[in-house]
């Protein structure tokens, strides 16, 4: 099985429709699959429900598909850097479901692990728990969580083998590896794919077994909060 394609469009050719539901890795502007989001955006794919810790920045990332109007629904924990995403849900023309980013890490690994739910203390008699089954074990409460699994999973990461195997690089080992195992077809893009064999067992930290399909490209890594000290006198 060729998993190695020439770029993002090859790689997304067949697998995009109007509906469907995405888990993105990436947590802020660190890790973000750019290349196979700006490929869903000029695909116009739309009605797009889209599981992700954030939202991206408004004009990059997933804020590309927002500022398009392809999401119809987010699924996220931390939305404060895109004002497109605050003005589409106060004018009712976005739907969000806000998930702690613990619940929404172990939803998107529950669901790559085969669990169809979990019980998690966290989001306990708030607004999280409404309408959420609940139990008690050993007198404290307990919310029902159910796993997350997805019809397309985009990830980014720094190396990969031409069987899939995945490193991530340091802050990019964020939600890429959960969000890789819950898609029903993986795409990872990546810095570079280095010969079969050349990648240390130990260090591998996704699994080929569930990535499908790979690319590999050029990486813009904007900064999304720049920070400088003034200059000296």
């Amino acid at each position: 099985m060729n998993k190695v394609y020439d770029n993002a469009a090859c790689a997304l050719a067949d697998l995009l429709f109007d509906g469907m539901l995405i888990a993105a890795g990436g947590f802020g502007l660190c890790g973000i699959p750019e290349l196979l989001i700006a490929e869903i955006k000029a695909r116009g794919t739309k009605g797009l429900t889209i599981a992700s810790n954030n939202a991206g920045v408004d004009g990059f990332g997933l804020g590309q598909l927002l500022e398009n109007r392809q999401v119809k629904k987010m699924i996220s924990s931390y939305v404060g850097e895109n004002a497109e995403f605050m003005r589409l849900y106060l004018a009712k023309e976005l739907e969000v479901e806000f998930n702690p980013q613990g619940t929404l890490a172990e939803r998107m690994r529950a669901g790559g692990a085969g669990i169809p739910g979990f019980y998690t203390k966290t989001g306990v008699g708030t607004v999280i728990a409404e309408g959420k089954e609940t139990k008690d074990f050993e007198g404290q409460t307990y919310v029902l969580e159910r796993g997350l699994v997805a019809d397309l999973s985009i990830v980014k990461a720094w190396k990969a083998d031409p069987s899939g195997n995945l490193v991530f690089r340091k802050t990019a080992r964020n939600f890429n590896p959960p969000a890789a195992t819950c898609g029903n077809v993986c795409v990872a893009e990546v810095e570079e794919i280095v010969p079969l064999g050349s990648l240390d067992p130990d260090s591998i930290h996704t699994p080929g077994i569930y990535v499908h399909r790979l690319i590999q490209g050029q990486h813009e890594k904007r900064i999304e909060q720049r920070t400088t000290r003034k200059k000296a006198a």
